[in-house]
């Protein structure tokens, strides 16, 4: 008789951002815009570095590394949340829900280390420009950026094999608008502690070790900035770190909000709230910072916008 009243879950019911009916339309039509300005600046950046030979330096091929990161997080997410503005309930099956929350798991993951690396990055420009191209050859980007990428993938990996031994077997109905870790355990019928060893022990090393590596980059780079003569020097590396340091400030402060604490003092709310940042905000202000605050970025897209117009006009008028 036990076994017969354990039916393990087959589908959860995602809750959404909000329950009230009358907020549905209003954060539809705005995450929807959200998201379709991530989609469009971060592949947008893309194209651009891959079609302008004077971005093609290891800053930003990191740069384009993050803008598909960013893409790719925001996709995992979003389209699956409008979804619950516009049906009364939205279910995900047991399947998807475990892959949503492994590919997340990835791309935060990754985008965790791709902003150390960018800070490596900037460090080495400033405080050893003759080496740069030694010291950041092409080679090195690409071990760097599979290396953040193998990181986002071990992380994800362990935690969905240990989250598939947890049991499903009464409430079903998430607290949140994707399948986040925390509000999955929360509707475990078996013990959960190792499941939560390992989000705090890995939660500690992907954010930590990130942020200990971004600290002591700007350490260095602030000794190299004190010793540059020239005051435009000085402006123009500021300029240069002024937009990572912004993304890397929203971006932690989010996720260690959200992680960086046991489960009991999280209510669902703080953890919505949290979770929009990192997930929906940031990837979509990523492209905004690193482009407008960017010379070389502005440069290469008035190029760019120049030689289409060029090749339109010439094509009307043959």
């Amino acid at each position: 008789m036990e076994e017969v009243n354990q039916t393990t879950v087959t589908e959860f019911v995602l809750a959404g951002l909000a329950e009230n009916p009358e907020l549905q339309l209003p954060l539809l039509l705005i995450f929807l815009g959200v998201y379709l300005v991530t989609v469009v600046g971060n592949l947008g950046m893309i194209i651009l570095i891959l079609v302008s030979s004077q971005l093609h330096t290891p800053m930003y091929y990191l740069l384009s590394s993050l803008s598909l990161i960013d893409c790719c997080q925001s996709t995992v997410i979003t389209p699956k949340m409008l979804v619950n503005f516009v049906t009364q309930k939205n279910v995900i099956p047991y399947p998807e829900c475990i892959a949503q929350f492994y590919f997340f798991c990835v791309f935060t993951v990754a985008e965790c280390h791709m902003l150390a690396a960018m800070a490596y990055d900037r460090y080495v420009a400033i405080s050893n420009p003759l080496l740069y191209k030694v010291t950041m050859s092409y080679q090195v980007c690409f071990w760097m950026i599979a290396g953040v990428y193998g990181m986002g993938l071990l992380s994800a990996t362990v935690h969905t094999v240990f989250l598939l031994k947890v049991f499903f077997c009464k409430a079903n109905i998430i607290k949140h608008y994707f399948c986040d870790l925390s509000p999955l355990l929360e509707l475990s019928c078996s013990s959960t502690f190792i499941n939560e060893v390992l989000a705090l022990s890995f939660s500690a090393f992907n954010i930590i070790l990130p942020v200990m590596t971004i600290l002591s980059s700007y350490i260095f780079i602030i000794v190299s900035i004190f010793h540059i003569q020239s005051t435009g020097g000085r402006s123009k590396a500021f300029s240069t770190c002024s937009s990572h340091i912004f993304a890397v400030v929203v971006f932690y402060g989010s996720l260690a909000f959200m992680y960086l604490q046991p489960s009991t003092f999280n209510s669902p709310g703080q953890g919505k709230l949290s979770s929009v940042f990192y997930t929906i905000v940031v990837p979509m202000l990523n492209p905004m910072i690193y482009s407008l605050r960017n010379k070389d970025v502005k440069v290469a897209l008035k190029i760019l916008l120049e030689n289409i117009s060029f090749y339109l006009t010439k094509n009307s008028f043959s």
